[in-house]
């Protein structure tokens, strides 16, 4: 969603602010992400949810800093016109792949960062982490923000989120972000509701790491082996 959208209470001082923070918080999950990976064999590390400013600095942060292999592959649900990726999908991580397809992009790595909220509900969460899984060889890597955060790193309010999601969505809708007010376009988890979709799959070999901000935990890595 472009500033243009935002209520108009945000001053251009506050996104440089948060900006700041969100930069800093992608550099500590990603030497979470290579301390994990540095020992282990990686050729080949498929993106999830890549967006189309793949040349922005902040954007997709993660996918563009790790360096611990050859080849580079992206799906998403967006046009994405680099040529940073040698392989390049335009499909939702929620639908069906084919036995091509899969043949196609699996790889070592499969990493989705702040997408997994993005894509609707409960069941279509499920789905994704079925197909990262279908998609990994070796590890797959799930990045979300904490709904258990004070703080929704996405309207920038805090303590909303916590209410019932019904209510929350009432209430964003009447401030003004109509676009994150559907599930379709938001839906935080929390740690124990990653760990209930990983239950939901009877996939138990994952771990789940944090980073902090304002001593809570503002983002949750799960970090599952594919056997």
């Amino acid at each position: 969603m472009s500033l243009n959208n935002k209520p108009a209470i945000y001053s251009n001082l506050h996104f440089s602010l948060i900006d700041k923070i969100t930069k800093r918080k992608r550099k500590q999950i990603l030497k979470i992400i290579e301390n994990y990976l540095k020992d282990k064999d990686i050729n080949d590390i498929l993106d999830i949810g890549t967006t189309e400013d793949i040349e922005s600095s902040s954007s997709n942060y993660i996918i563009k800093n790790l360096k611990n292999c050859k080849i580079y592959k992206s799906i998403s649900n967006q046009e994405i016109s680099s040529n940073y990726f040698n392989k390049k999908l335009k499909k939702s991580i929620t639908e069906f792949f084919s036995k091509d397809e899969l043949i196609e992009f699996t790889s070592d790595v499969v990493v989705s960062n702040a997408t997994i909220e993005h894509v609707g509900n409960h069941e279509n969460q499920i789905k994704m982490c079925q197909n990262m899984i279908n998609l990994s060889k070796k590890y797959f890597i799930i990045i979300t923000p904490n709904r258990l955060h004070p703080i929704d790193f996405h309207s920038k309010l805090p303590f909303l989120h916590w209410l019932p999601k019904k209510i929350h969505k009432f209430l964003l809708f009447y401030l003004g972000f109509k676009h994150l007010s559907k599930e379709e376009n938001l839906n935080l988890l929390s740690q124990n509701d990653l760990i209930l979709i990983m239950k939901k799959l009877n996939h138990n070999n994952f771990i789940i790491k944090n980073i902090k901000l304002i001593f809570f935990k503002s983002n949750l890595i799960l970090i599952g082996n594919k056997n």
